[in-house]
């Protein structure tokens, strides 16, 4: 029987050209690792807000499995919502030029018998990379389709041994206000924090995502880890983590901390609770004229809705 978890079980060679892909490490090895809340009111990005050193990467017949094709790596990579750059979605690949993504090391401890610091070459040396398509909805009620590299966060935790004690995981992302100007502003509580609870954690959607489109990850889009929680709003995939700590209490959040009536630490993808000042009932598809309608969970609720079966999703939201 086939895994329900993988959206699509495409080869990266189907996705990007074979000439471009070759092998996964020797790429990574290869690049260094160096590559690389308003509405939406504008069109679909265009290559002209790409970084000059971008190089665009051809799309195939790629689709997620409700046959939705891919965006292209122009959308992925030109329109992004990263506060500790801009709060300008089509200038954060500008900002983000530059950004130092090597050497990198990720703290994963707290509640762990194995505690350890990863170096990112550990990270891709020691935990298998698989390609994903996922959907990614954003709260502000946009989205897109994405080809992810990377690995299970499940593997990662298994492997420093979590404690009974241990009920949630926390993630912060590297605080370096002089190459990210936005951490200078003073309305924000820096450095980004985000949380799950650890089953949520350990579920098999859950990916640490190191690249996408078979290239490493950029700047942009939270180089040289991420976290994609597809069946959440995009805000829950905190980016450039530096830090992953089990914890005994469910952990603060930015966004919760801001404003918890309208950011709530679960924030899965919902059509039946709005958002204070919006709709969730639908989104527009980046490079789509048309709107269409949400899905409960993202459409990932086969995977996951088993995960809520106690809980109120409109007071938990």
């Amino acid at each position: 029987m086939t895994d329900p978890y993988k959206s699509v079980p495409i080869r990266s060679s189907e996705i990007t050209p074979r000439h471009v892909y070759l092998s996964r490490r020797d790429f990574m090895k290869a690049a260094g690792l160096a590559t690389g809340a308003a509405l939406l009111t504008a069109c679909a990005p265009s290559a002209a807000d790409l970084p000059g050193d971008t190089k665009p990467v051809p799309v195939s017949n790629a689709t997620d499995e409700l046959g939705d094709p891919v965006n292209s790596y122009e959308d992925i990579t030109s329109y992004n919502n990263y506060y500790e750059f801009t709060t300008d979605k089509q200038q954060v690949s500008r900002e983000a030029r530059g950004f130092t993504t090597t050497p990198w090391t990720v703290e994963v401890g707290g509640l762990v018998n194995k505690p350890k610091t990863f170096g990112i070459e550990d990270l891709l040396k020691d935990f298998t990379q698989e390609e994903r398509i996922y959907r990614l909805r954003c709260v502000e009620a946009w989205s897109m389709v994405i080809p992810w590299e990377g690995f299970t966060l499940a593997s990662l935790l298994k492997a420093v041994e979590p404690t009974s004690d241990a009920k949630y995981v926390r993630f912060e992302t590297i605080y370096r206000p002089e190459e990210m100007p936005g951490q200078k502003s003073p309305f924000y509580e820096w450095p980004y924090q985000e949380g799950l609870r650890l089953d949520e954690a350990m579920n098999d959607l859950t990916l640490l995502a190191t690249g996408l489109y078979g290239e490493p990850n950029v700047p942009q889009n939270g180089a040289p880890l991420r976290l994609v929680v597809p069946w959440k709003y995009g805000f829950k995939s905190i980016k450039s983590i530096v830090k992953i700590e089990l914890v005994a209490e469910q952990p603060a959040t930015l966004w919760n901390d801001i404003a918890p009536n309208e950011y709530g630490f679960y924030a899965n993808v919902n059509p039946d609770v709005d958002h204070p000042r919006w709709s969730q009932a639908s989104e527009r598809r980046i490079g789509e004229l048309n709107r269409r309608p949400s899905l409960l969970f993202n459409g990932y609720g086969e995977q996951v809705a088993g995960l809520y079966v106690d809980l109120d999703l409109t007071s938990n939201y």
